[in-house]
């Protein structure tokens, strides 16, 4: 059994920098049932922060695996009005969001790949107003992973179960710096070097940047009014939170219309129970127009197709490969933590809140900006130590910023 005292700092990190929960104010967690004892670690925490309530959506793989092999497809994808308005009630309240992932990578791969991204994308249609709250900060919401024996055995294929889950405890605790004297304060000084980087970042204007590596030469142009964010982030009220944990990246919004090459990916994608693995993606004027994929083929073509923004980007991220989830020589197959130990981009739906008063335009007003739009977001991971960037500056010149994985200037 994992520390609990570990535990309950993390419980607590997770409240209080991660949604940085208010005296008064709801909570809303997603969690497995196999992370019960943890979720109710949680929960006591929040009451002693002073939430006014805490409402569980609980998740089981095996259950949700049930459902896929026996209901028929018209059924996954009529997503219940009640579901929606759960949601959109608890939003609209003020709440704060607490996802705690820890999802079987493997879990759906015998299911038809179709029938998967059918009922993905209904989910998607059905809680596009709500996802409008996350995406542009309107509530602070914040996702983490605890372990779970299907998802720790496949990090640690030799191990039972429980063992597996020990060391995946040890390597989370590390990783999101519970480990140390006090959590909160070494996110204080996290975030302050993510701020740091993409302050630097900011102050470039770059108009693209160019990466290559084997398997990728690609240009991302971005566009004009572009914001690099990275580590906490403020809801529109102000409130600072944290939405992902851990966290090593900074990020901005391309061009939706100025990406052209190709790029490959140098860790696994696991998407709707599925890997995608060894796969490319060729772009010309931001749209995929090839791919190739040795495993998860089908699944990878389901996720293009899901609709058009599905073809282009919304995210570009820079990661150095001394992050510490990357120097742990581990493939966690779980985009939270890969994502986190490569630079990566996603195909999909834009933070508008990556553009200079995005926020507040228009669907079409962030088109013309070259925002991408789309009922998904998915992050795959494109950096390793022989990726080498160049940005093109304003007047057309063009300067390192990564050689080798690692930053071309003092952060």
């Amino acid at each position: 059994m994992a520390d609990v005292k570990l535990q309950e700092k993390y419980a607590e990190l997770a409240l209080r920098t991660g949604v940085n929960l208010q005296k008064g104010q709801a909570l809303m967690i997603n969690s497995s049932i196999e992370g019960v004892e943890f979720t109710r670690i949680v929960v006591r925490k929040a009451y002693e922060l002073g939430a006014k309530t805490v409402l569980i959506n609980w998740q089981d793989d095996e259950i949700s695996l049930l459902k896929y092999q026996n209901e028929s497809e018209e059924v996954l994808t009529d997503v219940p009005q009640w579901q929606v308005d759960k949601y959109m009630s608890f939003a609209k309240d003020g709440g704060a969001l607490l996802s705690i992932r820890s999802t079987n990578p493997d879990l759906l791969k015998d299911v038809d790949p179709k029938k998967v991204a059918a009922a993905s994308k209904a989910s998607a249609e059905a809680m596009k107003e709500f996802r409008q709250y996350t995406m542009n900060d309107r509530i602070a919401w914040s996702i983490i992973s605890i372990p779970t024996g299907d998802w720790s055995q496949k990090i640690f294929p030799g191990l039972e179960a429980e063992e597996a889950k020990e060391k995946l405890w040890e390597q989370i605790f590390k990783i999101v710096r519970v480990d140390q004297d006090d959590p909160i304060k070494a996110w204080e000084e996290h975030n302050q070097t993510l701020k740091n980087a993409h302050a630097i970042l900011n102050e470039k204007k770059y108009k693209a940047l160019i990466f290559k590596a084997p398997g990728t030469d690609i240009t991302f142009g971005l566009p004009e009014g572009h914001i690099w964010k990275g580590g906490g982030a403020y809801t529109t009220d102000g409130l600072h939170f944290n939405p992902n944990m851990p966290t090593e990246e900074v990020f901005t919004v391309p061009h939706k219309y100025e990406v052209n090459g190709v790029v490959s990916n140098t860790k696994p994608l696991v998407y709707n129970g599925n890997t995608i693995d060894n796969f490319s993606l060729t772009f010309k004027d931001g749209k995929v127009v090839d791919f190739t994929a040795e495993q998860g083929y089908e699944t990878l073509k389901n996720l293009l197709e899901t609709d058009e923004g599905a073809k282009r980007l919304g995210e570009l991220a820079l990661v150095p490969d001394a992050s510490p989830i990357s120097q742990s020589g581990l493939i966690f197959y779980n985009t939270l933590y890969d994502e986190n130990a490569s630079c990566h981009v996603a195909l999909g739906k834009a933070y508008p809140t990556n553009l200079e008063g995005g926020s507040e335009m228009s669907d079409e007003e962030l088109d013309k900006h070259g925002v991408n739009d789309s009922l998904t977001h998915v992050d795959f991971m494109i950096g390793s130590a022989e990726l080498d960037i160049d940005g093109v500056l304003p007047d057309g010149s063009t300067e390192p910023v990564f050689r080798k994985g690692a930053w071309a200037f003092d952060i």
